[in-house]
Formats: structure tokens, sequence, C-alpha cells
């Protein structure tokens, strides 16, 4: 039986793991800042432990007496100030290093993100080996591509560690990607550029959550690197919204844009909310928009020749799922 911390633990992917854990017979520890899900998570036999990632004391207690550390928390948003993205991305993966190697944890699994590949133009199959962007394209890629790094000294120092980067992660539980998407839909309608017709990755939250255990279970072969973690299956966008509108009964209302009429226009929105300090997200940031208008896929050979990933729930399935999720959760 081994003793697990999840940091992010009351977080959509953290929260989905700690139950997988938690079924597999380990012992479970969720590290968050939700008080109502952590309440939750204890009801159900995880312990959860209050604290953020900034506090170092907090995330070195935390650490006590762990096997493993998975550690999924980070800030995540296209918008926000860079102290608040240092804070809990870097600060905080260095405190979870600190608090590894000062209590002989075994190992760390570190959730990074494939945001530190996009430069806003087309590619396909992105591997690991890819150039990175001189300019990281917003401060959560920043500081996730400072995070690895501190990952990967601690892995050369003597802290055996491994990382993935999921592509779009949604499923049950996703109060983010695809949730956001019909709050546009319902409200002014989702913004298509070059007719919808551009190709991206999504990733099925089950299918992470087995990246995870199977890092977990990695050989010393495989230890130091990064993965990248996507459904293997590039979808549509287009496509993808028609079958997800289907699944949960609502009219599909899209905005056929121009692709650099809208990115000027959120040039400009960024440029104010600047000027202005606003730490409110702008109705439009340059990589909303991006994401939105730029072909990108992954490569995931690494992932399927070093970790022997092969993921199980499709993307059909997956919105199927969510779209159930959904119906049930709204009504």
């Amino acid at each position: 039986m081994s003793n697990a911390l999840i940091t992010g633990g009351t977080g959509f992917l953290g929260k989905r793991l700690a139950y997988r854990l938690l079924e597999l017979g380990w012992i479970v520890t969720a590290f968050g800042r939700n008080e109502t899900i952590g309440k939750q998570l204890h009801h159900d036999g995880i312990r959860f432990v209050r604290g953020d990632l900034r506090n170092r004391e907090q995330v070195m207690k935390a650490c006590t007496s762990q096997d493993i550390v998975f550690h999924c928390g980070a800030l995540s948003s296209p918008w926000g100030v860079y102290s608040d993205f240092y804070g809990c991305n870097v600060a905080g993966t260095n405190h979870i290093v600190e608090g590894c190697f000062t209590h002989h944890v075994n190992k760390l699994v570190h959730v990074s993100t494939p945001s530190i590949y996009f430069d806003y133009t087309d590619r396909f199959q992105i591997s690991e080996a890819s150039p990175l962007p001189n300019k990281p394209v917003n401060h959560y890629a920043a500081t996730k591509r400072l995070a690895e790094r501190i990952v990967a000294n601690a892995h050369s120092k003597g802290l055996p560690s491994i990382m993935i980067r999921p592509r779009a992660i949604f499923g049950p539980g996703d109060t983010t990607l695809l949730p956001r998407l019909i709050r546009a839909n319902h409200h002014r309608g989702i913004p298509l550029f070059r007719n919808g017709s551009i190709t991206m990755d999504l990733t099925y939250v089950d299918n992470v959550v087995d990246a995870l255990l199977l890092c977990a279970d990695a050989p010393h072969s495989a230890m130091g690197l990064a993965y990248n973690i996507t459904n293997q299956e590039p979808v549509n966008f287009k496509n993808a919204l028609t079958q997800l509108f289907s699944g949960i009964n609502q009219r599909l209302n899209v905005l056929n844009l121009p692709y650099a009429a809208v990115y000027g226009l959120a040039v400009s929105m960024e440029l104010k909310a600047r000027l202005l300090r606003s730490q409110t997200e702008p109705l439009l940031t340059r990589y909303s928009v991006g994401v939105l208008g730029k072909h990108q896929t992954l490569d995931n050979t690494l992932a399927r020749e070093n970790l022997g990933y092969s993921p199980k729930v499709g993307v059909d399935e997956g919105i199927r799922r969510f779209a159930d999720w959904w119906k049930q959760h709204e009504s």
C-alpha cells in the first residue's frame, strides 16, 4: 500500500486521480484550496489538507510520509498578474521539490502543459524535442516552463521525476474547457476562424489519469523526461462542437469571423486592460483567439514507447459522457 500526495487535489484532474488511487487501495492525501470539495473527499475516505502552494510550510508538512507526489496544482489562466503565476507555478514547484527531498519522497510526477509549445503558427505532430518559442505565449506558459526546469534539475540531483504535458483535458466534472464554450454559445456565440476547420487535440480526463499511473510505475529508463499526452485522434473543432451541442440538446451558435481582425481586437483589449491595471480577463485574449484559429497537434510516440500509453476512452465517447453528466448537473 502506497501513500500519495496530490497537489491540486480539489481540481478537475487532481480529484479524478484521487478517486482512482483510492479505488486501487492507495492512501491518498489531496492538497488544495476548495474546502467544499475537500469535505466531500474526506467523507469518501481521502485525506484533505487545505493549503496553498505558495506557502512553503504547508507544502513541506503535506509531503511528510509520502511515497509519491503527483503535482497537479497550478494557476492556469490566459490572463493575470505575473507574480501570481510565479508564486503558484514556480515558487510552488520549488516548495514541492524541497518537500520531496526533505521527506525522502520516492518519486515526483509533475503535470506540465503543451501551452509551452504555442507560438501562433500552425503546427502538427509537435514532439517533445520540438524547439520552444523564444517568447512564451503568456505568463502561464512562461512559469510552467520554469517549473519544468525546476523538476528536471531536481531529477538530475537525485529526485526521480517525470512530467506529462496533457492537452485540453475534458470529461465529466470539467469546469473550464467545455463549460466555457457552452457559456460562450449561450451569450454571444462561439467564434469560428477558418470556418472552424481547425485541427486540434482533446484528451479525456481518465486517459490522463491512466498516464499519471503509468508515470508512477515508469521504469528508471523513462524517468527524467516530459511526455505529450492526448487522445491520439486529432479532431476538427467545428465537428467536435456539433457533437457536443447535439449531445446536450442545445442549438449551436457560431460566429464566423476573420482571424486577423479579431486577433487585432484582442491586442487592443489586452492593452486597455493593462493600462487600467485590470485583473479581470478581457473578453478576448490573443491566446484564446490563437488556440481557436491555429492548427496544433501533438506527437504521442514517446509516451507510447516509453510508458506504454494508449488512450482507452475515445473523443466521441468522452463527449457523450460529458454531455450526459452536463445534462444531469444542469437539470
